[in-house]
C-alpha cells in the first residue's frame, strides 16, 4: 500500500534498533558517536527480514542469525552520495558532507536469505518469549494472542485492512479547481434529495454572481477537471449557476455595529460587500462609474453577459443591506475621509489602466479596455475596415467582436503564444470572419499596420491592444507597499492598519479569481473587526483519481444530455457520498449498513464482526468515499 520508507539518522541509535525491519532503507551516519561502543546499540537487527541498513562506524551485537554485514558496492555509494546532501540540508548541517562521505568507514547490513537462515523452529513460543527473546519476558505481557492460529480470511481485530467511510474528506475535482471553491457536487447531492431551493442557495454562500460569472463569463475551470469529462462531457456546472439568479438569502439576524467602506464596485469589491454584510457588518461600496459592476458592467459585452442578469444580482446585494454610492472618484482626500468614517476599508478598485508596450508607433494603438467601455455605454467607436487586435485572451475576443459591431470588415487577432481565450469565444470570432495568428511578435506600428519582427506587414487601419490591465493606486497614502504596479500583501490581505485589498489590485486575473480572493480577504477583515484569529479558508486535498470507480457510469455515455438542473443523475459526486448503496449491495459479508442520523443525514458503517477487510467497498465506490 505504501512506498518503501527511508530513515536517516545523523548520530547513533539505542538498543534494539531496526528490530524486525521488513523493508525500506535506513542510514545511520554515526556522527559525534565516538563515546559509544556501537552506533546501532545492543541487539540490533533482531528478526530483520527485509530492507537495507547502512551505518558508519562501529556496531556490536548485530544478530548473526538474521543478517549479514557487507562492504559497500558502487550502487550503495551512489545512493548515499546522491541523498546525503539533501539530508544534511534538511537538518541545517551541510558542512558535514565531506566528513560523512568517507565511504570506507561505512558498512551495509542486509537480511539473510531463506536458504542462509538457521532452520530450527521455536516450538515453544511461550518459553521463547519469556526466556530467550529477552530474559525476564519484558514484552510477553503485552501479547493477548499467544498460541492463537490466525486464519487467512478473518474478521474483527485480525483483519489485514479496516474500511473507513470518509465522506467529504476530499474535494471533488470541480471544487478543487474552482478559485472560489464552490462545492458543485454538494449542489448535485441536494438536488438528488429533492432539496431544490437549498441547492440553488448553496452557491450564494461562495459568490453573489452565480449567473453573471459562473453562468455567463467564467471559463469554468471546474468543468476542465470534471471526472465526467473522461466519460462523455463535463457536468454542466456553468449553466447550473443560472438557476440561482432569482434566488435570495435572508439578511443576518444580528448586526455587529461595525462599518466597512469598500472602494470599487467590481467582482472583488461586491463579493466582499456581500459576504461582510451577511456577517452582520454595515457595508458601503464607493464606485467611480455611474453604475455598479466594474468590468462586468463596463467592459464585458452584453452578448456574453446579459444585463438583466447582472442587474438582478446587484439588486440581491443591495437587498442584503449593502449601500451603493456611485459617481464617486476616490482621491487621497476622499480615501482619508472613508478611512476615518469606517472601522475597516477594502480597496478593490480592480485594473482599469490598459497596458501598452512602447513599440515605435505605439501612440497609434487603442487600449482595449477603453474601446470596450465606450461600446458598453452604447456609444459608437469609429474603427477602420481592417482591425488588428493584439492579445488573444477573452478580452481580445471581446474587442474583436466589438470591432465587427463598430463596422470593421476584417479583424485579425495576433499573440506571441497560443490563444488563451475560451474555445467558444474563439469560435464566435472565427464565425464572424475573424482570423487568429500566433506566434506573432510586433516590431512597429505604422500607418499601414503592424510590422512584425520577421519583417512582415499585417495591414490595419486600427490597432487595438488587450494584453492586460493595471490598477490605479495613486489615491493611496504614502507607505503602502507597491510591487510591479500592484499592491504587496501578506496572507492576511492587509496593506495598512484596518485597510485590506483583494482582486486585480494584487494580481490581475479572471473574475472568479477576484471572487475567490475576496472571500479570503473577508475572513481577514472579519477577524480584524471581531479581534479574532485570522484563519484562511483552506482547500481540501483533491480526491485521487484512482479512488473513483467510473465503470457504472460509463454505460450511460450515449444517453441524451439532460438539462443542467437534472445533471445530478450523471454526476459521479466525487468525494461526497451519493447514497447509491453500491457498497452495501456489493459487500460479500453483508457487513455494511446505511444508518439514518437524527439530523436527517446518513452514514454507512461497517460491522467489524462481519467485515473481512477485502476492500470491495473501496473498489466499487464511484465517489471515492471508502478507504
Amino acid at each position: 500500500l505504501y512506498a518503501p520508507p527511508e530513515f536517516w539518522v545523523l548520530k547513533n541509535c539505542g538498543s534494539f534498533s531496526f528490530e524486525f525491519m521488513g523493508g525500506g532503507i535506513a542510514v545511520v551516519c554515526g556522527y559525534d558517536s565516538e563515546e559509544f561502543a556501537s552506533v546501532l546499540g545492543d541487539r540490533s537487527c533482531m528478526g530483520m527480514v527485509g530492507g537495507t541498513l547502512y551505518f558508519r562506524g562501529t556496531a556490536l551485537g548485530i544478530s548473526q542469525k538474521d543478517v549479514k554485514v557487507l562492504p559497500l558496492e558502487e550502487e550503495d555509494i551512489a545512493y548515499l552520495r546522491g541523498n546525503m546532501q539533501d539530508f544534511l540540508s534538511s537538518i541545517d548541517r551541510p558542512e558535514l558532507e565531506a566528513e560523512l562521505s568517507v565511504w570506507d568507514q561505512w558498512s551495509k547490513v542486509v537480511p539473510l536469505t531463506y536458504d542462509e537462515r538457521p532452520k530450527k523452529a521455536a516450538s515453544d513460543t511461550y518459553s521463547f518469549r519469556m526466556d530467550k527473546w529477552v530474559p525476564g519476558g519484558i514484552f510477553s505481557d503485552v501479547y493477548k494472542d499467544d498460541f492463537k492460529v490466525i486464519g487467512l480470511v478473518t474478521t474483527s481485530t485480525y483483519r489485514q485492512r479496516v474500511p473507513a467511510w470518509e465522506n467529504g474528506r476530499y474535494a471533488a475535482p470541480c471544487e478543487f479547481n474552482c478559485p472560489a471553491s464552490i462545492p458543485s457536487q454538494q449542489r448535485f447531492n441536494l438536488l438528488r434529495e429533492g432539496k431544490i431551493e437549498e441547492a440553488y442557495r448553496l452557491v450564494l454562500e461562495y459568490t453573489p454572481f452565480p449567473g453573471s460569472v459562473c453562468g455567463a463569463v467564467c471559463p469554468n475551470l471546474c468543468m476542465d477537471e470534471c471526472t465526467r469529462r473522461n466519460i462523455d462531457i463535463s457536468a454542466q456546472i456553468g449553466r447550473l449557476g443560472t438557476y440561482s439568479v432569482m434566488t435570495d438569502l435572508d439578511k443576518p439576524v444580528e448586526e455587529t455595529g461595525k462599518t466597512i467602506g469598500i472602494i470599487g464596485g467590481g467582482a472583488a469589491g461586491l463579493t466582499a460587500a456581500w459576504q461582510l454584510s451577511r456577517l452582520g457588518h454595515k457595508v458601503t461600496v464607493f464606485e467611480a462609474d455611474s453604475h455598479m459592476g466594474g468590468k462586468m458592467e463596463q467592459v464585458i459585452p452584453r452578448g456574453r453577459l446579459p444585463h438583466e442578469t447582472l442587474t438582478r444580482e446587484l439588486k440581491r446585494i443591495e437587498a442584503m443591506g449593502v449601500t451603493f454610492i456611485t459617481d464617486t472618484k476616490v482621491d487621497k482626500a476622499k480615501f482619508a475621509e472613508i478611512r476615518a468614517n469606517h472601522d475597516a476599508v477594502v480597496v478593490a478598485t480592480g485594473g482599469h489602466i490598459g497596458k501598452v508596450i512602447p513599440w515605435p508607433g505605439h501612440e497609434r494603438i487603442i487600449k482595449g479596455i477603453e474601446f470596450l467601455k465606450t461600446i458598453n455605454k452604447g456609444k459608437h467607436y469609429k474603427v477602420g475596415k481592417r482591425v488588428v487586435v493584439i492579445g488573444c485572451g477573452n478580452s481580445g475576443m471581446d474587442a474583436a467582436v466589438g470591432a465587427y459591431q463598430m463596422g470593421a470588415e476584417q479583424v485579425t487577432c495576433i499573440d506571441v503564444q497560443r490563444p488563451a481565450a475560451d474555445e467558444k469565444e474563439i469560435a464566435h470570432v472565427e464565425e464572424m470572419g475573424g482570423m487568429l495568428l500566433w506566434p506573432v511578435y510586433t516590431k512597429e506600428i505604422t500607418a499601414e499596420g503592424i510590422i512584425t519582427q520577421a519583417g512582415e506587414l499585417i495591414k490595419a487601419d486600427t490597432v487595438i491592444i488587450n494584453i492586460g490591465d493595471a490598477p490605479e493606486l495613486d489615491f493611496l497614502p504614502e507607505g503602502i507597499a507597491i510591487e510591479r504596479g500592484c499592491l504587496k500583501v501578506g496572507p492576511d490581505y492587509k496593506i495598512a492598519e484596518g485597510v485590506f485589498t483583494a482582486g486585480d489590485t494584487v494580481k490581475p486575473g479572471r473574475l472568479v479569481d477576484a471572487i475567490g480572493a475576496a472571500n479570503q480577504a473577508v475572513q481577514a477583515v472579519h477577524a480584524y473587526l471581531t479581534q479574532a484569529e485570522f484563519k484562511p479558508l483552506q482547500k481540501k486535498e483533491k480526491v485521487p483519481a484512482a479512488k473513483l470507480s467510473t465503470a457504472y457510469f460509463e454505460k450511460c455515455h450515449s444517453c441524451d444530455l439532460p438539462e443542467a438542473n437534472e445533471d445530478h443523475n450523471r454526476c459521479i459526486s466525487c468525494g461526497t457520498c451519493r447514497d447509491c448503496h453500491m457498497c452495501e449491495k456489493a459487500c460479500p459479508g453483508r457487513a455494511i449498513k446505511r444508518v439514518a442520523l437524527s439530523d436527517g443525514d446518513f452514514e454507512y458503517v461497517s460491522d467489524p464482526k462481519k467485515c473481512i477487510g477485502c476492500g470491495i467497498c473501496a473498489g466499487i465506490c464511484p465517489c471515492g468515499i471508502w478507504s
